[in-house]
């Protein structure tokens, strides 16, 4: 190794170093303030040496690892959204007494396995990253100990990832059988020039491990019940990070620099991405707790995404990739409202937790309606201009059929997020679950956390240029 791989590859040794500094911090003293600490600095620092690493850029690190522009994008995405969960998570553990400091090696570890994806351009990169991610899920989703809805939600992600690991582990095999190669720039060549049986079947079953990462239909009927019983902090992480990871993957891996996703994984996303925005969005209308209304929302804005990345071309991959830093935002500030309403005896999950918040929380209140409003598409915020370049990218390649139906299923999604608004503000009754007397003071950092979050929310809502413009010039590696 030399300086500049050295350099490319600091952003993953300080994560991992801040991993084993934060153990033996644990093994010397637990002090859940601590660790916390050790960890967010170890987040920040691993976010500050990407400009380190952006002046060693493009370099390939042996033939596992590939580092430009759009990986750097990528990773400073998934650091910014773990530091989010940090913050929410700390108070949230703060309130229970279970091991608090634990958790903070497994966001460390899990954040480091969706940064290994991103950089990944090789089948043992790809599958050690996932399962770094993976592993360290189980432990996140179930690590509230004495919640037994949260050691079911546990077992149940364990079985269907293990089962989706397999199948896309033989998948690889099948591909690399036909192929004689590992590397995933080869396997795009060998699509475009032959697509052979076994070619086909193995892309086919490494598309349904990645669709089930991704939570897209017909890949996501363990989404409602792992985000009802995962602590909201790795409800938050999983619609984030975990998700994040795996589609820069794939990103990478179909974009078309100069047309329209096609053959047999155009006809395959295609019809996974329709099924998941009118699945996600129909499923959301009859549920009534909020954490399950916003597993199905991601279905659906899965959904969304990849309609920029099938429409290819200049707009594809800058529109899927603000598309989902606006989600990020968005889906962060949603859980960390979530976070700071819920009490040590249970979390706010319910819609009529939530009603008459504004009459007694207007600041929370105010928040939540913002994020609600994103996740909508309503103008003023990010999640409308990430809809509006996704329209464009889709216009641009002529997919009218995606964007036909991306229209209608946001239309069906506005439904239940008015639910929830309209539950806000309304007048509290007497038999209005309230949970706030538990919580007297909003605790500093998710507060702080919550309102940076909000104003992002508006920023790139209304001033997109400097994030687009740095995404533009970011996803132009991939050409």
């Amino acid at each position: 190794m030399n300086g500049a791989d050295f350099a490319v590859l600091l952003p993953l040794l300080i994560m991992s170093a801040t991993a084993l500094i934060a153990m033996l911090a644990i093994a010397i003293q637990r002090n859940h303030l601590a660790i916390a600490t050790i960890t967010l600095l170890g987040v920040g620092a691993s976010l500050l040496s990407l400009s380190l690493a952006a002046s060693a850029i493009p370099r390939q690190l042996t033939s596992l690892l590939i580092f430009d522009s759009y990986s750097l994008v990528y990773m400073a995405l998934l650091l910014c959204a773990a530091a989010f969960v940090i913050l929410f998570g700390y108070d949230y553990l703060k309130q229970r007494h279970e091991h608090r400091e634990e958790f903070y090696l497994l966001v460390l570890l899990a954040t480091t396995g969706a940064m290994v994806l991103v950089v990944s351009r090789h089948f043992i990169s790809l599958f050690l990253g996932l399962e770094l991610l993976s592993i360290s899920l189980y432990a996140m989703i179930s690590y509230i100990r004495s919640e037994t809805i949260s050691i079911e939600a546990g077992i149940k992600y364990l079985v269907l990832a293990a089962s989706s690991s397999s199948v896309l582990l033989f998948g690889l095999a099948l591909i690399y059988a036909e192929s004689g190669s590992m590397d995933l720039t080869q396997l795009t060549t060998s699509l475009g020039r032959t697509a052979t049986f076994p070619l086909v079947a193995g892309l086919m079953l490494v598309l349904t491990g990645v669709g089930f990462k991704l939570a897209v239909v017909p890949f996501h009927l363990w989404t409602p019940d792992v985000y009802e019983g995962a602590p909201l902090p790795v409800t938050a992480f999983i619609a984030t990070v975990s998700k994040g990871g795996m589609f820069a993957l794939i990103l990478r891996w179909f974009h078309q620099p100069d047309a329209a996703v096609s053959g047999t994984p155009g006809v395959v996303l295609t019809l996974i991405a329709i099924a998941s925005m009118l699945t996600g969005n129909l499923l959301a209308l009859t549920q009534t707790n909020v954490k399950r209304i916003l597993a199905y929302s991601s279905i659906a804005h899965m959904g969304y995404a990849l309609v920029a990345l099938l429409a290819g071309g200049a707009l594809g991959a800058p529109a899927a990739t603000y598309y989902l830093a606006a989600y990020f935002t968005t889906i962060l500030g949603a859980f960390g409202v979530m976070t700071i309403l819920s009490s040590p005896q249970r979390e706010a999950a319910s819609i009529d937790d939530y009603r008459g918040l504004f009459w007694r929380r207007p600041f929370l209140a105010a928040a939540f309606t913002a994020m609600l409003l994103s996740l909508a598409g309503i103008p003023l915020t990010s999640g409308f201009l990430g809809k509006f370049y996704v329209m464009a990218a889709g216009a641009s390649q002529s997919r009218w059929l995606l964007l036909f139906t991306l229209v209608v299923s946001s239309t069906i999604g506005l439904f239940y997020y008015l639910r929830i608004l309209a539950a806000m503000y309304a007048k509290a009754t007497d038999t209005t679950s309230v949970i706030e007397p538990f919580r007297p003071v909003l605790p500093l950092p998710a507060t702080l956390a919550l309102a940076v979050l909000t104003g992002l929310i508006f920023l790139l809502g209304l001033y997109p240029t400097p994030l687009w413009n740095a995404i533009v010039a970011a996803t132009s590696a991939l050409g």
